[in-house]
């Protein structure tokens, strides 16, 4: 009886934990969409099979019908989304052997060693760890390249400003800038430019481009030259505001971060010390949390102690999320 109640507790707070991220992920994309819906002022709303421009070259190309069909899936979109969005090569199916792979391995982990002192409860906490550790490497990356590419845009259009003042258009601009940039600025931008260069229309490429890097800077820098190519005006001016507007709100955003981080690490340690402190005591002394957990009103009292816990860390983690 214990194993299973041990069990049932890992899993309810795995479970909760992942409802807490999904809440947090989905927040943030409502208030995207609210940003996005803002802009379209500026964009004609275009349906999206209509932006999605189809260049498959012969290793994108998907053999089969059940894996054609399967590529088609809003689900097999978003992870091959975010896997570019990540800066790699890997397709979505070898992203869920990954994940299978994980899962058998911390399985198997689980039942060799025995850190959550039931077997039943290590191997289900070492498949859970185990099958989330190739999707947590991959936003991991795709955060860090979105920072890099958030942190080299404003040089980018002041070096597209530069170019569309010395005469050239702005697609040379963008050319330019593809082979003269860095990383991750270069990839994008030369994905959109070839792009332009077979056949898309602008709006179509830098939409694209609005997929692959889902940056509120993005947006608006693609409703600039969009509106810029309806109303007219000096791009190369608009450009320069721009990118000094872009340097202003990334600065305010780390002086916000910098304030916040106190905070931030402070939500982190308290929320681990109890954690630490369940495995150490399992590894040190097993019998120690047996006799909570045989008893009812012990088996009460983890209960509330996960939800006090989990209801501290999401009071701290809305305290410091500060939206700049």
């Amino acid at each position: 009886m214990p194993a299973i109640w041990w069990s049932l507790f890992l899993v309810i707070f795995a479970f909760v934990m992942i409802g807490a991220s999904l809440g947090f992920r989905y927040l943030e994309t409502r208030r995207k969409a609210a940003v996005i819906k803002t802009l379209q002022t500026a964009v004609r709303a275009v349906p999206a099979e209509e932006h999605r421009l189809q260049i498959l070259s012969e290793e994108e190309k998907v053999p089969g019908p059940m894996l054609a069909a399967l590529s088609q899936t809003d689900l097999y979109r978003n992870w091959q989304a975010r896997i570019q969005g990540a800066g790699l090569k890997w397709k979505p199916e070898f992203l869920a052997l990954l994940i299978l792979a994980g899962i058998v391995a911390g399985a198997l982990f689980g039942n060799r060693f025995h850190v959550l002192v039931f077997e039943s409860a290590s191997i289900a906490g070492g498949a859970i760890i185990g099958g989330l550790l190739p999707w947590l490497y991959i936003e991991s990356r795709r955060k860090r390249r979105l920072n890099e590419f958030e942190q080299q845009f404003p040089e980018a259009l002041d070096f597209i400003a530069r170019a569309v003042r010395a005469g050239h258009a702005f697609s040379v601009s963008m050319e330019l800038l593809s082979t003269e940039a860095p990383e991750p600025i270069r990839t994008e931008f030369r994905t959109a430019f070839h792009e332009l260069n077979l056949g898309a229309p602008i709006d179509k490429a830098l939409g694209n481009m609005v997929e692959r890097v889902p940056l509120v800077d993005v947006r608006f820098f693609v409703s600039t030259i969009l509106l810029q190519r309806e109303t007219g005006g000096n791009l190369a001016e608009i450009l320069m505001r721009l990118a000094h507007i872009i340097r202003e709100r990334f600065r305010l955003k780390g002086q916000v971060r910098a304030a916040a981080a106190h905070g931030r690490l402070t939500a982190t340690i308290l929320t681990l010390i109890p954690i630490v402190l369940a495995v150490a005591f399992s590894i040190v002394a097993p019998d120690y949390l047996l006799i909570l957990s045989r008893d009812p009103d012990g088996r009460i009292m983890i209960f509330c102690a996960i939800a006090g816990q989990l209801l501290g860390y999401l009071t701290m983690r809305w305290i410091v999320n500060i939206k700049v």
